[in-house]
């Protein structure tokens, strides 16, 4: 039953819900707005040049960047399911999004969410093959197979995705349908419906596990192989520092992308209020994706040369 004896209407039914965004007060509605615009369009451009400087310098058509372009891609994806949404409803001041919409949103949002996670299992998996097995790492990490782990990400992260939405598409939700974020997260859209949720809550938890526990540990697998490979090189012949190197900034990217994911579980198991919640998602929804080409052309020789060529070029061509 819901609060005031609200009878619960049927999913069809349900016309539209309303996302709050991060804060209800007008004087900083203008700051929001210029924030995620700034953090949306560095994003895009990021993202952008990371793919255009894969894609143009031939040293860098192998499988590690390839992941990488991949995962660019997804990052725009992920940027452009969220923040455009939010910058039309501060613009407007209309907070209204459809139940299509809404439902829609959390899927894209799980999909993308999902696919970055199963993509940075992946290059951890090809880091490992690069240094524990470098004599045979162009057999193993051949075209054919790095078509057909992304292809296996891909799909996984969309039955992640479906699996959850058509668990929605069973709750019946109650008039009240305010959600207190800037988009449709899973967790919310759960508690707003007036039916019996539990089915939803324990699947939460049981796919969160399967599908983010079992990556994180390949992940922790890997490294735990290539720190003991490392530790095996003489360090006189400077091959660890190399060796560290090519991992950097991919362990920089996991350390961001789950410690964002953590901290919001942690602030939401800590906390009830619902800005801290909105504010804590923004942690895994847009600085991951902002900062990703950052961290790979800060911490990477070779991205950083082809970066240098791609903007010489386009500048005296």
């Amino acid at each position: 039953m819901c609060a005031n004896k609200m009878e619960p209407t049927n999913q069809t039914s349900v016309a539209e819900f309303l996302l709050l965004g991060l804060t209800e007060d007008p004087a900083l509605q203008p700051l929001v707005f210029s924030m995620f615009l700034s953090m949306y369009l560095v994003t895009i451009l990021g993202n952008l040049l990371i793919i255009l400087a894969v894609s143009s310098d031939p040293h860098l058509h192998s499988p590690m960047y390839f992941f990488l372009s991949n995962l660019s891609f997804n990052d725009i994806c992920m940027g452009t399911t969220t923040i455009p949404k939010m910058l039309v409803s501060i613009q407007t001041q209309d907070q209204r999004i459809t139940y299509t919409g809404c439902l829609s949103q959390a899927c894209f949002v799980l999909i993308f969410g999902g696919l970055e996670n199963f993509l940075l299992a992946v290059m951890a998996y090809d880091r490992y093959v690069a240094i524990c097995h470098p004599l045979r790492y162009t057999v193993i990490m051949n075209p054919c197979l790095c078509v057909l782990l992304l292809l296996l990400c891909l799909l996984l992260s969309i039955v992640h995705g479906l699996l959850h939405t058509l668990m929605l598409l069973q709750l019946s939700f109650c008039t009240d349908l305010e959600i207190p974020h800037f988009f449709c997260e899973l967790s919310q859209v759960i508690k707003l419906a007036c039916s019996d949720t539990f089915i939803n809550n324990i699947l939460v938890y049981l796919v969160s596990i399967i599908f983010f526990g079992v990556p994180l540990s390949g992940i922790i697998f890997s490294y735990t192989q290539i720190v003991s490979s490392i530790l095996r090189i003489p360090s006189v012949a400077g091959g660890r520092h190399k060796a560290f190197s090519t991992c950097g900034s991919h362990l920089s990217v996991v350390s961001l992308f789950y410690g964002a994911g953590f901290g919001v579980y942690i602030s939401s198991a800590v906390t009830d209020s619902s800005t801290n919640s909105a504010a804590a998602s923004v942690m895994y929804t847009v600085v991951p994706p902002m900062l990703n080409p950052f961290i790979y052309s800060l911490r990477n020789r070779d991205m950083k040369e082809a970066l240098r060529n791609l903007i010489i070029k386009h500048l005296f061509w």
